[in-house]
């Protein structure tokens, strides 16, 4: 890792982002690393658009303010192409996540994405799926985890079922551990 791993975040109330953005920061924290997550919101309501940021690091990191600059983009609604600039700040070789049944060459042609990498994963339908609802955040980072690299799959679903444990059913647990590993093998690049 260089000085800094940035992920900003791309949703709407009610999907999970918050939660997707502190479930793979306390996976980093597992693993001795440092990290902010914070999330940034507009209207407080169901259906508004929200962002998060996440940073990594394996020193303390010195500053607190939003990214303006990621590594990384994740995007839990496509419908906020368009709507929102998500490439907005993107590093030159960046890298895009996004919930969509459309193929990475589809979203790099949507996005105008000359360099960099795309990794589609239809979240939705693997939530919907999984959990009987549209919640996409498990299997988001599914995605997101294996566009990355760097982060232990079992030490993501050791994190998925600790900090869900604390607060849903056992058999919600596992449907999200199961959403984050069907997502994890689906994953397309491009």
């Amino acid at each position: 890792m260089g000085d800094f791993l940035e992920i900003r975040w791309h949703g709407r109330g009610g999907q999970g982002v918050v939660t997707a953005a502190k479930l793979l920061a306390e996976t980093y924290l597992e693993e001795g690393k440092y990290f902010q997550a914070q999330p940034e919101y507009g209207a407080e309501r169901m259906g508004a658009p929200i962002r998060a940021y996440s940073r990594f690091s394996d020193k303390p990191i010195p500053i607190h303010c939003a990214i303006t600059e990621p590594d990384f983009v994740v995007v839990l609604d496509p419908t906020l192409i368009g709507v929102v600039d998500i490439t907005e700040g993107l590093k030159e070789g960046g890298t895009v996540v996004i919930n969509t049944a459309e193929t990475p060459e589809q979203i790099k042609a949507k996005l105008g994405l000359k360099k960099g990498e795309v990794f589609t994963v239809n979240a939705s339908r693997i939530s919907m799926e999984a959990l009987g609802r549209n919640l996409p955040n498990t299997p988001i980072l599914g995605a997101l985890t294996r566009a990355m690299g760097t982060v232990d799959k079992a030490a993501m679903v050791k994190e998925i079922r600790h900090k869900l444990g604390q607060s849903l059913r056992p058999d919600i647990v596992e449907a999200n551990v199961n959403a984050y590993e069907t997502a994890y093998a689906e994953t397309a690049q491009g």
